[in-house]
């Protein structure tokens, strides 16, 4: 056995934390809200692996290891850091997503209005990984107006909450379970 990792260092005491690079920032710096925030969407996928299987796991799997390469994208100082091979997404990334968007939606009747989050625990759970994506992109986007964020980053995120919203209908048609109609009375 190695030497033991402590899990505090007691570095972040006073509201304070490194990125990569070295460089010294407030927890409630923005780069800390958009990989903190990608961070609770991987806790949230982590709970919605438990209820997949076969190739909806593998794949969920894997977005979760990408999402680690977005964190890591997201907290490295560039000016201080070369930025590492293993946080750049690329073009094939979405392009990965898309395919498996379509293949899930062939299996799916069309949608002609809109729905509500729901149905069997696994959709209740995807949408709830959906909507904290979208607040991640959120982050990502407001961080992107004071520091350039590669393109293949933001498309991936925004194409994963579509695939999310996506898997959340496969899952309810997998589990025999009605998509609940938004009924457009607000009485």
């Amino acid at each position: 056995m190695g030497k033991k990792f402590n899990i505090y260092t007691r570095t972040g005491d006073t509201g304070m934390t490194s990125l990569v690079g070295g460089v010294r920032v407030s927890k409630t710096n923005p780069r800390l809200e958009a990989y903190g925030t990608l961070d609770e969407l991987n806790s949230h996928l982590g709970l919605l692996l438990t209820y997949l299987k076969d190739k909806n796991k593998e794949q969920v799997f894997e977005i979760q290891n990408k999402l680690f390469s977005v964190a890591s994208y997201l907290a490295t100082d560039q000016s201080k850091v070369t930025l590492k091979k293993q946080s750049i997404l690329t073009e094939k990334d979405s392009e990965e997503l898309e395919h498996s968007i379509d293949e899930l939606e062939e299996q799916l009747p069309s949608l002609k209005l809109f729905i509500l989050p729901g149905g069997c625990p696994a959709s209740a759970q995807c949408h709830i990984c959906r909507t904290v994506c979208r607040r991640a992109e959120r982050r990502i986007i407001a961080l992107a107006e004071d520091f350039e964020i590669d393109p293949n980053l933001l498309k991936y995120i925004n194409r994963l909450s579509d695939y999310l919203f996506v898997l959340a209908r496969k899952l309810n048609f997998l589990y025999n379970v009605e998509e609940i109609y938004w009924q457009r009375s607000c009485k």
